[in-house]
């Protein structure tokens, strides 16, 4: 198997790199190789090279940055993928496209099922929404939530950072999801790949958390593997009182019932994969 993978140096195009099946030819590609935003070149990549399939791990991410930046995210999150659906049409291939919790207003209180309705709140998630429609009908499209990694940015990268640097950390405790390891994800679609589905599925780890729990949990961990040196006192705040450009969903778990079904299996609880997370971090920096 020949895949293709954009966004191949983020944390989740990474990981899809770490967990490829033995024996799979890897085209690793970023906006350096492939501007997935070029028609043409996307075209001419896809016809040259010949893959089996497409992973796009690649994403405007910024949510709050979006809200004033709107069409630059939506030819990231919607264009873009519009330009490899086509191109993976024309070759008769799969396209795996990686979409978000954000498409949902959040105003529910249950997980949300991959066909209830979608309300984004945020420019950033309007344009996920228009990725997806774009990606088609005939796409893997996963949607997962508050994603993190051993490498690059992110919240348990800050929390770490913030928390040998500061004597506190406040943190919002009133918006409920669940953390998701990028490694489970990226094996995740791998496997789902591997089920030849299609359609709109959702994935993140077990269970359930406010950031404020995502927190505590970062802390309580990396104190017992030795990554931090000493306790800092964690507030709990409410999301009024951290006011942001975007709007985020309060709570925005997501069924992934059918998805652990086709899997044969469920995934860990967020907590283990934070503890496998760290372990990562302290062996391999």
């Amino acid at each position: 198997m020949k895949a293709l993978i954009t966004g191949a140096k983020g944390q989740l195009g990474w990981s899809l790199q770490r967990t490829a099946p033995a024996g799979a030819e890897l085209l690793c590609t970023d906006v350096a190789e492939l501007d997935i935003c070029d028609t043409k070149a996307v075209d001419a990549f896809v016809a040259q090279h010949k893959p089996d399939v497409i992973f796009n791990a690649a994403a405007y991410t910024a949510v709050d940055k979006a809200e004033s930046e709107e069409d630059i995210a939506l030819r990231i999150n919607a264009e873009a993928v519009g330009n490899l659906a086509r191109a993976a049409g024309t070759a008769g291939i799969c396209l795996v496209h990686v979409s978000t919790d954000f498409v949902f207003d959040g105003t529910r209180g249950i997980p949300y099922a991959p066909d209830a309705p979608t309300t984004p709140v945020s420019a950033y998630g309007r344009t996920k929404l228009a990725g997806e429609q774009a990606a088609g009908k005939d796409a893997l499209i996963v949607r997962t939530a508050w994603v993190y990694g051993s490498k690059g940015h992110n919240f348990v990268r800050t929390m770490l950072r913030l928390m040998a640097e500061r004597d506190e950390v406040r943190v919002v405790a009133d918006q409920i999801g669940t953390p998701t390891f990028a490694t489970a994800l990226a094996k995740a679609l791998w496997t789902l790949h591997n089920a030849e589905v299609s359609g709109v599925y959702h994935y993140t780890d077990s269970g359930a958390a406010s950031w404020y729990d995502f927190a505590v949990a970062v802390q309580e961990e990396a104190l017992a593997l030795g990554l931090l040196e000493r306790a800092v006192p964690i507030i709990p705040i409410a999301t009024s009182d951290y006011p942001t450009p975007a709007q985020r969903p309060h709570y925005s778990v997501l069924d992934k019932g059918t998805t652990f079904s086709i899997m044969g299996e469920v995934a860990p609880h967020w907590r283990i994969n934070l503890r496998r997370m760290l372990q990562d971090v302290k062996h391999n920096g």
